[in-house]
């Protein structure tokens, strides 16, 4: 879940607003557990996920040959 869509409990403001220190701590406790993969869309890693096994067919059909 992302922060832009949370509403925090303590002033009722949109969490990516940062309005209160509840918000900021806890906007900043998510961008923390943000991985180098947290801002890539799902098509585009399905679509990654696509190429590496098109990928691996085509080095195992190379393998046998």
């Amino acid at each position: 879940m992302t922060f832009d869509r949370l509403v925090c409990a303590n002033c009722a403001g949109p969490v990516s607003e940062g309005r209160c220190s509840v918000c900021r701590a806890s906007r900043a406790r998510m961008e923390e557990r943000e991985g180098p993969l947290a801002n890539i869309s799902p098509r585009a890693l399905i679509a990654a996920i696509a190429v590496l096994i098109a990928l691996l067919a085509v080095l195992a059909a190379h393998q046998t040959s």
